[in-house]
């Protein structure tokens, strides 16, 4: 998701079904309190919440 793929591609490269992935993703939205506003880009959020979380040092 950080790398700007689509659920679609996500899941062909980890040989998932494209539902499970939505699931994942979704839940990771939930997790990180991310609702669906038009105005909110959820995946750029997401990834910003996590860097913001993370622990420093390389990613």
């Amino acid at each position: 998701m950080a790398e700007g793929k689509t659920n679609r591609a996500i899941a062909d490269s980890l040989r998932l079904s494209e539902s499970t992935i939505e699931k994942h993703v979704n839940s990771t939205f939930a997790k990180l309190g991310l609702a669906e506003i038009p105005q909110l880009h959820r995946r750029v959020s997401a990834v910003l919440a996590y860097l913001r979380h993370a622990p420093p040092g390389p990613r």
